[in-house]
């Protein structure tokens, strides 16, 4: 299934940050963070002004980005947890 989001919104892949141990515990997933990292699978055309132009996202698919912990709404497509947020949402952007 393709899915394009609307206006300024981003569609998030988490990024897994491996397994954490903590003075060699391992840390079980229930009580593990999610990752404030992913990966942006598709982005919406853009933001809608109050004069009615559309202003481009600065992130585009492929990015890897940062994210606020509490940022967004996680929806299910074909079995794969997602997130869908807004521009605003985005700390920044990861370059490599």
């Amino acid at each position: 299934m393709k899915v394009r989001p609307l206006h300024d919104r981003i569609i998030i892949e988490r990024i897994d940050e491996g397994e954490q141990r903590v003075g060699g515990i391992i840390i079980p997933d229930t009580a593990k963070e999610k990752p404030m990292q992913g990966k942006v699978i598709a982005v919406g055309k853009g933001r809608v002004e109050k004069d009615g132009k559309i202003t481009p996202l600065d992130v585009k698919a492929g990015d890897t980005i940062l994210f606020g912990k509490y940022a967004g709404q996680e929806i299910k497509i074909d079995g794969s947890e997602y997130l869908i947020i807004r521009e605003e949402e985005v700390l920044g952007v990861i370059e490599k």
